[in-house]
């Protein structure tokens, strides 16, 4: 019986020695540098979660080829000024290849020779609560690979004109790129937020919106379209001509000129719009209204809302000043009172009949009196 209680304790030990053990390999050093990080990669089981304990200089490009999140505490990753070089590459992290799939999580980037992340050839990068600023060619490049937005802030990327999520196949790369909108995205300049890259390789490429996300990529007319939540047009990018979009629901882009103002937003292509979705993008100033939508500045033709939009379109919005309604008399109760009052107490008609009526009682009684007292005083006589 000894025996046995042992065997199972043994056993028992046994087994647990083959959870815990690969736990303790996977939290083993902190990570508190760009030695230690690079260390925790290599280390790392497929599926493990690595968290940074504090700012981190990068001196060159970190390449991830397994199922792995990065997890930045709120830390910032800063591009050294003396970086390295591998075999071309100049990002700062690289998911690479069908079995990469990298999450950045909870980390800023910040400063780099090329881009702050990319997805490479079948790879999957997912960015989620990360800022992304300072690199030369961009902030996010989709090389091939699949990118995920879950929440992601945009600073200043690229040299001369913004380049933030450029989708671009490269020349070696077999697969086409994909972005998937997954929630939202902040961007501190409006220009090429989405950008399909110009080099000639790019020919197709996947744009796909969840239910769930606030900001939405959309294709309207010739041009890439980053939406908020309401359909406004945050930043147009156009398509070259030798580059496919794949998306489910296109778009037209209707622009609203309301006085020295004017509101782009993107309505499902082939379907008309209504007067209440208009109103609900337009900003009037205290005292003023809507007079009528035109299809011309001189609003002499009004636009016509039952044909559907096919094509980008412009309506001017006439607004005017509201209308004064005349003021109504101020209702005093005491004076009403006293104007029930006075008709209660003088009910009947005042004519002048009645007034004669009374004088001419008078003047018979009065003439009556007088007759019987002189016939009173010939009798006595």
């Amino acid at each position: 019986m000894k025996n046995t209680i042992k065997l199972i304790v043994f056993f028992t030990i046994l087994l647990g020695s083959f959870f815990i053990i690969p736990n303790l390999s996977n939290a083993a050093t902190p990570v508190t540098d760009e030695e230690s990080l690079n260390s925790a990669i290599q280390s790392a089981d497929s599926g493990a979660t690595i968290t940074i304990q504090n700012d981190i200089t990068i001196t060159k490009p970190i390449v991830i080829q397994k199922e792995l999140t990065i997890d930045g505490n709120g830390h910032n990753l800063v591009g050294s000024p003396d970086w390295t070089s591998t075999s071309g590459n100049q990002t700062m992290f690289t998911a690479q290849l069908a079995d990469g799939k990298l999450t950045l999580r909870n980390i800023n980037l910040k400063n780099g020779p090329k881009y702050g992340v990319q997805s490479y050839d079948g790879a999957t990068v997912i960015l989620d609560n990360v800022f992304i600023t300072g690199f030369k060619y961009g902030g996010v490049l989709a090389n091939g690979g699949n990118v995920e937005v879950r929440n992601l802030h945009l600073g200043n990327n690229g040299t001369g004109a913004n380049n933030g999520i450029e989708i671009d196949k490269g020349a070696s790369a077999t697969n086409n790129p994909s972005l998937t909108m997954n929630g939202v995205l902040i961007t501190d300049s409006n220009e090429n937020v989405v950008r399909p890259a110009e080099n000639g390789h790019l020919t197709d490429f996947i744009i796909t919106n969840t239910e769930n996300t606030t900001n939405k990529v959309v294709i309207a007319g010739g041009n890439v379209v980053l939406t908020d939540k309401n359909d406004n047009v945050i930043s147009e990018t156009e398509i070259p001509d030798n580059a496919k979009p794949n998306i489910d629901t296109k778009k037209v882009i209707v622009t609203l000129v309301v006085n020295d103002k004017s509101y782009k937003i993107a309505v499902d292509e082939g379907k008309t719009i209504t007067t209440s979705l208009l109103e609900s993008h337009i900003e009037l100033e205290s005292g003023y209204e809507i007079k009528g939508y035109y299809s011309d500045s001189a609003y002499t033709k009004e636009f016509d809302f039952t044909t559907p939009i096919s094509n980008e379109t412009t309506i001017f919005v006439k607004i005017g000043q509201l209308e004064e309604m005349p003021e109504e008399p101020e209702n005093n109760e005491n004076d009403t009172e006293n104007v029930v009052e006075s008709t209660k107490k003088d009910e009947t008609p005042k004519t002048g009949v009645v007034s004669y009526l009374g004088i001419a009682m008078l003047v018979i009684l009065f003439s009556a009196v007088t007759i019987a007292a002189l016939k009173k005083k010939n009798i006595r006589g």
